[in-house]
């Protein structure tokens, strides 16, 4: 039997380009993934956080030859623009907005990065999970038949439970490992230092994590962002995220996930769908 192959446009989806001799070495001061180790053609995730260890900007971060290209959130890339202009200060680093000149789109349902592209597209294994698929670039204005709508691909990220930007982190709050970042082979540990390092790192290497966001199944109206999850006593046990057809994101203690227990929220009752990959402690 086939591997059923499913693609879409991600309007949400923005692209930054970041050009000039000095490209390499300014991005590599400032986010979380060894920007120096991607080889060209293919793609790494990472975060900017603030100094304090906070999340600001997720983004997937391409090596195109002679720039990088940053898939970053649409609605937020301007912010994420200007920040990247305050550090730029005698780089030899372009800053371009480059988001009308593509279209996003992401594929899943086949063999990592097996989704039939069309030539003309840019295209990379997702870098996160293998079970996320392939992600591509589109010139404006090309023709390609999206087979899957956005909120399948929804679906799809929070069945494998991978967070979405902003929409389950909040900004100048969320923590890198808590959001699983290292988990989704986001973090460079033997990398030189960039904003937000030492928190993370004594994080990581402290074994501090003591919650992290987990995917759930929702039996009932989905709780709202934020809303607290606790056990059938009472006792609070993590917060909800983003949800989509009766799968959602959490933030829950360990041990809620590592354990067999049902969470409850208003009318609603949870279960946790720990995938493999989901590496806890404690």
């Amino acid at each position: 039997m086939t591997t059923p192959s499913f693609r879409t446009k991600l309007d949400d989806r923005g692209l930054l380009r970041v050009g000039g001799p000095d490209r390499v070495d300014f991005l590599q001061g400032l986010i979380t993934n060894d920007v120096a180790a991607i080889p060209a053609g293919t793609a790494r995730y990472a975060w900017l956080l603030t100094p304090q260890g906070r999340f600001l900007h997720e983004m997937i971060v391409r090596d195109d030859g002679d720039s990088l290209l940053l898939d970053v959130e649409a609605a937020r890339r301007d912010d994420l623009l200007k920040r990247l202009t305050r550090f730029r200060l005698r780089a030899k680093v372009e800053l371009a907005d480059v988001t009308s000149d593509f279209s996003v789109w992401a594929g899943w349902g086949a063999p990592r990065d097996a989704t039939e592209w069309p030539e003309l597209a840019i295209h990379h294994p997702d870098p996160r999970l293998d079970a996320l698929g392939s992600r591509a670039l589109l010139p404006a204005g090309a023709d390609l038949h999206a087979n899957a709508t956005r909120d399948d691909w929804d679906l799809h990220r929070l069945t494998v439970g991978v967070p979405d930007g902003s929409r389950d982190c909040p900004v100048e709050d969320a923590l890198a490992v808590e959001s699983n970042l290292d988990l989704l082979h986001g973090v460079a540990w033997d990398k030189g230092c960039y904003v937000g390092q030492e928190l993370t790192a004594r994080t990581h290497f402290r074994a501090l994590v003591k919650k992290r966001l987990a995917p759930v199944v929702i039996d009932g109206d989905a709780p709202s962002f934020g809303a607290i999850l606790s056990d059938a006593s009472g006792k609070e046990l993590g917060e909800m995220r983003s949800s989509n057809r009766g799968r959602g994101l959490a933030l829950l203690r360990t041990d809620a996930i590592n354990g067999d227990v049902t969470l409850h929220a208003g009318t609603a009752k949870l279960t946790v769908q720990r995938p493999d990959w989901l590496i806890t402690h404690g």
